[in-house]
């Protein structure tokens, strides 16, 4: 295993301080006097956080490797300073069995850029009917904890009853795509108001999402289990996930940077690429859901990052998928929106962006302190770095960015996982990073 120094990191944005990294773990804190031949990474002016976490991203293999593989993700993830990411059940063939999840788990750890979790399918096939090998994935060496048919509610009541009391034992979630498909069917892709009116575009009322979750925290509470709610995108879910958190239930949420920052104006020029599930909302949802990323209703930012192949994207709106890039700007879209603003300071952002994550998919090793002896999952980050963002230079396969031609101010400078050096700007660190990998 490797040694490196990282020299003046501002750790959460706060005090100043050296860290020694040694055989994949943080070996000093404080003022460390570097030793001869250790490399050094000077993090003067950068921010230290704990590895980014992130709870919801499709990866696309197995089935769809067109448009995402593990490995073109892995380096997006790494480049985006996560140390760690959840993959979605809905590939070809679904993650619905223990061997599935097997291969997704090796498929990640063959890449060993970022840690890939699998997230196993709740119903077999994501077909709302069956129950999956909820059991049998939880047991794997998969160890799988997260579960969801993510891209389809889990709308049958009995069904959603019935996992929550399985993955009780297990201390596993059901992450819920809240979606209620009597009140926004398949076809909904636009919020419901004057926008959808006025272009002609199916409408997704926020009250498709609200009603689900209404429905799932009372199913919480009286399962003792614990529920994720996905993607949270109308004022009303906030509302309903604050009250049920004032009642003690085991409710957590995330919300998408997407969701933080654009809203449903952006359609009315028809651009696939703001198509996406659920649909962006008018601004005073987007205040909500920033208000309750700050006082904690919501406990985590997760990019839904969702990569599609030309093909898939470019069509008229109705006709296109569902779905946009985020591992790549989630973090620098957050201090955008939210740290310029002094919304969130530093530590807030590594509780939403990675312990609040790891501890929902209970993923060890992730989102810890910064302190002696814990893994070295590190990401440092330039607070005042201003970034145009280019969708051609993205790691992922795909192009359908909608950050586009947007600046961004704050930006991934290197990320480190378990002392290993995954991405960097520093030209010395990339070095490193071969060193490392040889």
């Amino acid at each position: 295993m490797s040694t490196i120094l990282v020299t003046g990191a501002r750790l959460l944005g706060r005090e100043v301080a050296d860290l020694l990294v040694r055989d994949g773990r943080i070996a000093e804190v404080g003022r460390v006097t570097p030793a001869r031949g250790v490399p050094t990474l000077d993090a003067d002016g950068l921010v230290a956080l704990p590895g980014l976490v992130d709870l919801h991203t499709h990866l696309r293999e197995p089935g769809r490797e067109d448009a995402e593989t593990i490995e073109s993700g892995s380096a997006a993830a790494a480049a985006g300073g996560f140390t760690a990411v959840f993959a979605m059940a809905n590939t070809d063939p679904v993650t619905d069995t223990a061997e599935a999840a097997e291969h997704v788990l090796d498929l990640g750890r063959t890449c060993g850029v970022v840690d890939v979790v699998p997230v196993g399918a709740v119903t077999k096939g994501l077909q709302g009917e069956q129950l999956a090998e909820l059991g049998l994935m939880a047991r794997s060496r998969a160890r799988v904890r997260v579960f969801s048919d993510d891209g389809r509610c889990v709308a049958d009541g009995r069904i959603m009853r019935r996992a929550l009391e399985y993955l009780r034992p297990f201390d596993g979630v059901v992450s819920q795509h809240a979606q209620d498909p009597r009140l926004a069917d398949s076809s909904a892709c636009c919020h419901e108001g004057e926008v959808s009116g006025r272009l002609g575009l199916p409408s997704w009322p926020g009250v498709a999402e609200e009603a689900i979750v209404a429905r799932d925290v009372m199913l919480a509470r009286h399962t003792g289990s614990r529920v994720h709610v996905a993607h949270v995108s109308s004022a009303g879910t906030v509302e309903v996930i604050r009250w049920a958190k004032a009642q003690g239930i085991a409710v957590t949420a995330e919300v998408a940077p997407h969701h933080l920052a654009l809203t449903t104006d952006l359609l009315v020029g028809y651009d696939p690429v703001y198509k996406v599930n659920p649909p962006l909302r008018p601004g005073e949802d987007v205040e909500a859901l920033r208000a309750g990323l700050v006082d904690g209703t919501l406990d985590a930012v997760a990019t839904d990052h969702a990569p599609h192949a030309r093909h898939d994207k470019e069509h008229a709106f109705p006709d296109a998928a569902f779905g946009m890039l985020g591992l790549e700007t989630a973090l620098a879209v957050v201090s955008e929106v939210l740290v310029r603003p002094g919304r969130l300071d530093w530590a807030d952002v590594a509780r939403v962006l990675s312990v609040a994550p790891a501890r929902i998919g209970r993923l060890a090793g992730h989102g810890r302190p910064l302190a002696v002896g814990e893994p070295a999952n590190l990401t440092l980050v330039d607070p005042d770095r201003v970034v145009t963002v280019d969708a051609a230079a993205s790691r992922s396969r795909s192009r359908n960015n909608p950050w586009h031609g947007r600046t961004l101010t704050g930006a991934v400078h290197t990320t480190i996982l378990r002392g290993r050096v995954t991405h960097s700007l520093d030209p010395a660190a990339r070095s490193h990073r071969t060193e490392v990998a040889q």
